[in-house]
């Protein structure tokens, strides 16, 4: 990766001469109820089965999602599912649920149980391949987006994931517009996605929903400011079993309202916001990183 200051890019503008693309990433996952414990144990209280961890998890897929699908529904925000690919397998009607509202798909592995950490190259790869497989048993069409169970990845996962034919990545959390990356073979960028802006960190940091709505109005209000200068990318990543609890729900409507009542925010899924910048913005920022390259 090629350090490049913000301010030295070379200028494009996104779609409407927006501001900010917005992408909104509800992580709808599939936790194993009794998974093999690899290199990291996902439920933290033992003996197993760790039935109050993976009961809070399933609450998104039963009901938390539900409740956030009609919050989208009411803004009319095409989000981008960051999702366990055996979710589609496991609940058929949240599969009609996004495909009916056109909703896009960030691959997030296939269980959010099963890490990358420590993965021969052959085994991720096959990894990589079954989620690319299986979104298109599903969709009929090609995975664009990556970003890796739980955060976890590995030195090749940028290689592989760009010779699956995938867009974008998300397993860095660096900058505030998308980036290219280099990679063996074929192009990969990354696009912006949040670990700060995400409901699940500050969850573990026991803060609370109504703060998390003033956070990531107050990071939309300094994001805006500062696009007047360079368009920039804001994500808001959510967790349906977190986010969607009858105490949170108001607190994320909140937030969209306050964003979404300002002009030139465009509302984008993750593959429109890579085609957009692969066909308007990479041209100009490679020849910019070619030319300062020693």
């Amino acid at each position: 990766m090629i350090y490049s200051p913000i301010i030295a890019r070379p200028h494009f503008e996104w779609p409407g001469n927006a501001r900010i693309a917005l992408w909104v990433v509800p992580n709808i996952e599939h936790y194993e109820y009794l998974p093999d414990k690899g290199v990291r144990d996902p439920w933290p209280r033992t003996p197993h089965p760790d039935v109050l961890g993976y009961g809070l998890r399933d609450y998104g897929n039963r009901v938390g999602l539900w409740r956030m699908f009609d919050v989208m529904d009411q803004y009319g925000i095409r989000c981008t599912a960051s999702l366990s690919l055996a979710v589609f397998d496991h609940y058929p009607e949240i599969l009609e649920a996004c495909e009916k509202r056109r909703w896009d798909v960030l691959a997030h592995g296939m269980y959010n149980t099963r890490y990358h950490w420590d993965l021969e190259e052959a085994a991720e790869r096959r990894e990589i391949e079954a989620c690319v497989a299986a979104y298109r048993r599903h969709t009929g069409r090609q995975l664009a987006g990556w970003f890796s169970p739980a955060a976890t990845f590995t030195m090749n996962t940028p290689d592989l994931v760009a010779e699956a034919g995938i867009k974008y990545y998300c397993d860095w959390f660096h900058d505030d517009q998308p980036f290219p990356i280099k990679v063996r073979s074929g192009k990969l960028i990354t696009i912006p996605y949040q670990m700060d802006i995400n409901d699940a960190m500050t969850w573990r940091h026991h803060i609370e929903a109504e703060d998390f709505a003033r956070m990531a109005t107050d990071h939309f209000d300094c994001l805006y400011r500062e696009a007047e200068a360079h368009p920039l990318v804001m994500c808001i990543a959510l967790h349906p079993y977190l986010m969607g609890q009858p105490h949170r729900i108001k607190y994320l409507d909140r937030a969209l309202n306050h964003i979404l009542s300002h002009e030139k925010v465009w509302v984008a899924t993750g593959e429109e916001i890579a085609d957009w910048y692969i066909a308007n913005a990479l041209p100009s920022i490679e020849a910019h990183l070619s030319a300062d390259a020693p």
